[in-house]
């Protein structure tokens, strides 16, 4: 897996200041280039060439219909942040994640300009290249920062203006992929956003395996089939978190 997404981080870098063609998906802020679409292709015929009877989804839709998580399950996202990737040609991230039976088994994610790759699972520990994370330090929400989707900031939902507030501050970075890399390295305490399977999926299984949590808000178990509001954080700040958005007590 490291191979695959360190071979596609190498062709985007290569091709980055090519002429793209630009497409929208859901409304004008959520973009799709011929480079996600392409990598997602290399990426999908990688993993058919090494695990034929796997699953895989993948964000355009290069891949399966996976209707559910039996056996090996691969969740492919090309290019988080294409926002990123396209206006400022950075801050953007390749993420694969590999799941047995509905259980986190490898994650990898490649912070792609700078050519950090961050990979594990709970039988391997979480690396930085080939240096080893050690668990995140359990700081407060109060003396942590915060990374939040824009959208529930700019619409205060999920009370987003109080929890910026009591947080030590908060960070919108555009991509799932770089929010994760700053929880792995113990720069931010929590990320809340709207993630789609393939965002989550990568993330989740080096988050967990440092000791986070990572849930839909409300506390249900995170459902790898279907988009939902997501939050990952450090176990001292959890109860916090959903005490403000959730009006509930500590």
């Amino acid at each position: 897996m490291r191979d695959w997404v360190s071979q596609a981080g190498a062709h985007i870098r290569h091709h980055i200041h090519d002429p793209l063609h630009v497409q929208t998906k859901s409304s004008r802020k959520d973009l799709v280039t011929n480079l996600d679409k392409q990598t997602e292709r290399d990426l999908i015929a990688a993993i058919r060439t090494e695990y034929p009877q796997a699953q895989i989804m993948g964000e355009e839709g290069s891949g399966d219909h996976v209707t559910d998580l039996k056996g090996l399950v691969f969740f492919v996202d090309p290019i988080d942040g294409t926002m990123n990737f396209v206006k400022q040609k950075y801050n953007f991230a390749i993420m694969i994640g590999a799941y047995i039976d509905g259980a986190p088994h490898v994650g990898v994610i490649l912070n792609v300009m700078r050519q950090e790759l961050y990979w594990g699972g709970p039988q391997l520990g979480v690396f930085k290249n080939e240096t080893p994370i050690k668990a995140v330090s359990p700081l407060s929400l109060e003396d942590g920062l915060f990374g939040i989707n824009s959208g529930m900031l700019a619409y205060d939902r999920y009370h987003s203006h109080q929890l910026f507030k009591t947080s030590a501050g908060m960070r919108i970075l555009g991509s799932a992929g770089i929010e994760y890399i700053q929880l792995l390295e113990g720069r931010q305490v929590a990320y809340l956003s709207h993630l789609a399977p393939w965002d989550v999926a990568a993330g989740r299984v080096m988050a967990e395996t440092l000791g986070m949590s990572v849930s839909r808000l409300d506390g249900h178990p995170l459902d790898m089939l279907s988009s939902g509001d997501v939050l990952i954080a450090t176990a001292p700040t959890v109860a916090d978190i959903r005490a403000i958005a959730l009006d509930q007590p500590r």
